[in-house]
């Protein structure tokens, strides 16, 4: 099987750490290993943000990384990455006019739009997977969400065509459902967790008389609140 997996703004090629390279970088090149290990071919599709970055680059054993050409080959926050999403479908489309591939997996919301406008004149099958939606942004963010205004509607609309969603969890798949998602479409495939990396076992720090330790996986930007965690500990006893 050949799978491509598109992922517009997130490269697994990415350092981690930035405002928009985290959790989805990570996801994309550990799941394209994965498919790898159970006998698929993966491409996966990201926007080239440097113009030194070579047109393909191989992963690992069967798993490589095309940079596509869509807008200017430069770092662009991806909430202003919409206007570029139909250069960047009309160039999945060129590829894969003479080597499509079996499925498509589309992450997050403008890579969904992409891969739906390359893929359906093709008659390829879509998977969609959409790592955060707009309306929780929304509710929960108000007026700092920086999404375009676009988003919801984009979402309902990727969410009515897919041909299957990856939810990761029954939140999120009550969410889409109130966007109008149709049931029968959606799959919980919860996030997973590297247990080679994340294990009880190997270097530790010392205990520490006297103060507690607080563990948090994340990065230190605001929306991924760090701070609540902050404020959490101030309050416990002994803190």
């Amino acid at each position: 099987m050949h799978a491509a997996l598109i992922s517009e703004h997130a490269s697994p090629l990415a350092s981690l750490g930035g405002a928009d390279a985290g959790g989805q970088n990570v996801l994309v090149g550990d799941l394209a290993r994965a498919l790898h290990r159970c006998g698929a071919t993966v491409t996966i599709y990201t926007r080239r943000d440097d113009r030194e970055l070579p047109p393909r680059i191989s992963l690992t054993s069967g798993v490589t990384v095309v940079h596509v050409d869509a807008g200017p080959a430069r770092e662009i926050p991806k909430d202003e990455l919409l206007p570029h999403m139909e250069e960047f479908a009309a160039r999945l489309a060129e590829d894969w006019s003479t080597t499509p591939p079996q499925v498509v997996h589309a992450h997050f919301w403008m890579s969904g739009r992409a891969a739906l406008a390359a893929a359906q004149p093709l008659g390829l099958p879509v998977v969609q997977t959409f790592h955060a939606l707009g309306t929780v942004k929304q509710r929960h963010q108000g007026s700092r969400d920086t999404s375009p205004p676009e988003r919801v509607g984009e979402e309902r609309r990727i969410a009515a065509s897919a041909d299957r969603i990856l939810a990761t969890c029954t939140d999120e798949v009550f969410e889409l459902l109130r966007m109008g998602a149709h049931r029968q479409r959606i799959s919980i495939v919860p996030c997973g967790v590297d247990l080679d990396l994340f294990r009880p076992a190997g270097p530790a720090y010392p205990p520490r008389r006297g103060l507690r330790r607080v563990v948090a996986v994340s990065r230190l930007v605001e929306r991924k609140g760090v701070g609540n965690t902050i404020s959490a500990l101030a309050k416990l006893p002994g803190c």
